[in-house]
């Protein structure tokens, strides 16, 4: 029992370093994103943030290609194949001197990127179902909180004691090491009898099995609302920082913060998901997601600047909620879908980043020397994503109306 306690452990954690290759390679660049505009010739600082959102293009990409894949092939052999994309693409990322070929690169970094977030999901999906897998995704999730709270102090150091291109290349090499951990103790997880021949009207089947089940879209589609919201911030946090707030020296402290907040929500999560049950956690999470942004929005506008406390006590608090809501709003979308979980999983990346991607693009526009449509964009975002978790959740409604 000892044993196979100890081995749920570890794959807990090789689970949570496989997503944390995709959070040390965006959140590591964010303190870089001046230094690597003024090199690359950017003569309009609001596109530095694109170099956030084009991985996230590339995960969506990337996961609808390998989560089918994965049904027919296994969970490992697409692993391996995604970090052969994940080194070609840190490599044109590190050597490149244009803008444009940056982007590419960064794609294909998300596309590479792709495979080992998506086998991570599918893989806790094929070993666990219920309450108790939404327990075991947010251990995952915790732990993997701790990369962000690491990795811009990280990028920070490597970009002042060597240069940006560092960053890529610690990214790469950080990437191996997990890479040799899974080849040698993570099993395929894939049970054989789960295995669909491969053809290509496989991905039709799929998807057409997915669209069929209403709670795995609806889910999916809030997922989508709350990464593009919280999306917004980690595009425009480094320029919130260092341009609203003048705080360029203690911008790594601030995200490692903030991370926190969200690392403490999901490790609550953990503990709290079996004795109330996901929907319950989704509902109370997703109110406070809602008044606290429109608090915000209510007591400050665009001529009031708030001081770096409060705005940090705002944000501390939205991202608490926000931990509630990803583990757990996968794990919803991912329940029914135990047969299909390889495209199912894709399918549920690649919608809600294929949203998101557009949704932090349009609302980081707007934030350029003030929070608030930060806040406003948080609200709407909110106020859909509520709706149509009522739309599949009648009863929660009806309690609603009698009281």
């Amino acid at each position: 029992m000892k044993n196979q306690s100890r081995s749920q452990a570890e794959f807990v954690v090789l689970m949570a370093a496989l997503m944390s290759i995709v959070a040390l390679s965006i959140d590591a660049v964010l303190p870089a994103l001046p230094d690597i505009g003024t090199y690359l010739n950017v003569t309009d600082t609001t596109d530095n943030p694109k170099l956030i959102t084009s991985i996230f293009l590339g995960l969506g990409i990337g996961q609808l290609l390998f989560g089918p894949l994965s049904d027919s092939f296994g969970r490992k052999p697409i692993v391996y194949i995604g970090f052969i994309v994940f080194i070609i693409a840190s490599v044109i990322c590190a050597t490149t001197k244009s803008f444009e070929i940056m982007l590419l690169g960064r794609v294909l970094q998300g596309v590479g990127l792709a495979s080992p977030r998506t086998m991570c999901i599918a893989m806790v999906r094929d070993s666990y179902s219920g309450d108790y897998m939404a327990k075991i995704l947010s251990v995952v999730v915790m732990i993997f909180i701790l990369v962000p709270v690491i990795a811009p102090t990280l990028g920070q150091f490597l970009m002042q004691h060597y240069h940006w291109h560092s960053i890529f290349y610690f990214n790469l090499g950080f990437g191996i090491l997990v890479m040799l951990w899974f080849w040698l103790r993570q099993p395929e997880t894939l049970k054989d009898k789960y295995r669909i021949t491969y053809r290509l009207s496989i991905f039709k089947t799929g998807t057409i099995a997915f669209f069929k089940i209403k709670p795995a879209v609806i889910y999916t589609l809030l997922s989508g609302l709350i990464t593009g919201s919280f999306m917004v911030y980690l595009s425009t946090s480094q320029r919130i920082f260092e341009q609203q707030y003048n705080m360029k020296e203690e911008f790594p402290l601030i995200f490692a913060s903030l991370a926190i907040s969200v690392g403490l929500s999901t490790f609550l999560n953990s503990q709290l998901v079996v004795r109330f049950g996901m929907k319950k956690i989704v509902h109370t999470a997703m109110l406070g997601f809602i008044l606290t942004s429109l608090l915000f929005v209510f007591i400050y506008n665009f001529n009031t600047k708030p001081s770096i406390e409060i705005l940090l006590g705002f944000f501390a608090i939205q991202f608490f909620t926000i931990g509630f809501l990803f583990g757990n709003l996968r794990a919803l979308a991912m329940e029914p879908m135990g047969h299909i979980a390889g495209i199912g999983s894709a399918l549920n990346g690649f919608i809600s980043t294929v949203m998101a991607v557009p949704i932090a693009n349009y609302i980081g526009k707007f934030v350029i020397d003030s929070v608030t449509p930060l806040f406003i964009g948080f609200s709407i975002c909110g106020i859909i994503s509520l709706f149509l978790f009522y739309s599949i959740n009648n009863r929660i409604l009806k309690s609603i109306k009698r009281i």
